[in-house]
């Protein structure tokens, strides 16, 4: 009796299931690994959900971006529709995908409806202002009365009278309180000092700690030899005396930070939502911003060029966000304060900045290529789906 024949179609329905798989895996090239996110274990999301963990896709129904260059509180070397940056309806489409849920767009109306009498501040340098004007700009959608807000020593914000809510920026590019001292000009360029007072918070914000019902920090970029040359280093004093032996920068950093954070929990309120958001990734191609270092990039970088854009060990140009992430994430932990890491998604962006189109004659010869800021509408604005995602799930909604 010969053998009876195996049945064909549960190993064609497998090697089908197969090659399907195999097929879409081939089509992901911008998906990230399971452990892309180096603060994993402080997310600041709902406890199932990491936001902060997923791949940028180009979806063929991508949403318009909620504001266009009309938008009253753009800053002119960010408005990159104005200054004809080439590739922006590009730029804006790309949309971000949590690997394990949803990421829902922030629906402007239904947010201030929820913040009805309250009030949002971003403290520490231009990154938190970009990130600022995204902010304003899509919310202006739900009240076309909003209008400029400059209160409490702000740098800039908005009012939205229908909701009585106000946005708003402060200033204080290291948090801690600094000033010039003997600066001037020589030969050989700036001399001088710059005094930084690790032990009190900057003028800036030091007084409005109460008056906000949520807070963004940041602090990072201004934390670099570029900033701050031999010529003209940081001074940092304590008690108002200066500290022996002096310290660098990376250590003037940590104190800095232990001693705001402290501040911060001591003098905020318990009620009052508080985020620390991560370094925003710098993309400078072949040198520095003064070494002709460019970004004209057209797409997204993949999961596999980040190392050698962004690893320390690597020594490029653009590897202190991870660096200085390492420091605030040491001095956050087990405190009060949520990590809103922006860091890894934003690092694919290469493409999404101002680059050349910075809409002033002679900018890029005076300071070179934008490739640290970002285009708006752009990055930005997933930073505020998923800050407003943030906001919903630990801020009790407005009453009445």
């Amino acid at each position: 009796m010969q053998p009876k024949l195996l049945q064909p179609l549960p190993y064609l329905v497998f090697i089908s299931i197969l090659l399907l798989y195999l097929y879409s895996f081939a089509l992901s090239p911008y998906s990230l690994p399971s452990s892309a996110s180096n603060s994993a274990s402080h997310l600041s999301s709902s406890q199932s959900c990491n936001l902060f963990n997923g791949s940028w896709v180009l979806p063929s129904d991508r949403p318009r971006p909620f504001y266009d260059d009309s938008c009253p509180f753009h800053r002119n070397a960010w408005n990159c529709i104005k200054n004809n940056r080439e590739n922006m309806d590009l730029i804006s489409s790309w949309q971000w995908v949590p690997q394990d849920c949803e990421l829902p767009r922030i629906d402007p109306e239904r947010f201030l409806g929820f913040m009805r009498n309250k009030k949002i501040g971003f403290i520490g340098d231009s990154l938190n202002e970009n990130f600022l004007v995204s902010f304003l700009c899509i919310l202006r959608v739900a009240d076309n009365g909003a209008r400029k807000w400059k209160k409490k020593g702000a740098w800039r914000g908005a009012y939205f009278p229908k909701f009585n809510v106000v946005v708003a920026y402060h200033r204080s590019v290291l948090l801690a309180k600094y000033n010039q001292k003997g600066m001037h000009l020589t030969n050989e360029g700036v001399k001088g000092t710059h005094r930084v007072d690790i032990d009190v918070p900057g003028d800036e914000w030091a007084n409005i700690t109460s008056f906000y019902d949520v807070l963004i920090f940041n602090t990072g970029h201004w934390w670099s030899y570029a900033k701050f040359p031999k010529e003209a280093p940081l001074v940092f004093y304590r008690g108002g005396q200066p500290v022996y032996p002096p310290l660098g920068l990376v250590d003037g950093l940590k104190i800095v930070l232990e001693n705001m954070v402290s501040y911060i929990e001591q003098q905020v309120p318990k009620k009052t939502v508080k985020f620390w958001r991560l370094q925003s990734p710098r993309h400078f191609y072949g040198g520095e911003w003064n070494q002709n270092g460019s970004c004209l990039f057209t797409k997204p970088l993949r999961e596999n060029e980040l190392d050698t854009w962004f690893n320390p060990e690597r020594n490029g140009v653009n590897r202190e966000a991870r660096q200085i992430n390492r420091v605030i994430e040491d001095t956050l932990e087990g405190r009060d304060i949520k990590l809103l890491d922006l860091t890894h998604l934003s690092e694919f962006r290469a493409d999404a900045h101002p680059a050349i189109w910075l809409g002033k004659k002679d900018a890029v010869a005076v300071w070179g290529q934008d490739c640290m800021h970002w285009c708006l509408p752009g990055v930005p604005d997933t930073w505020v789906d998923i800050l407003s995602k943030l906001i919903y799930d630990n801020l009790e909604p407005a009453v009445g």
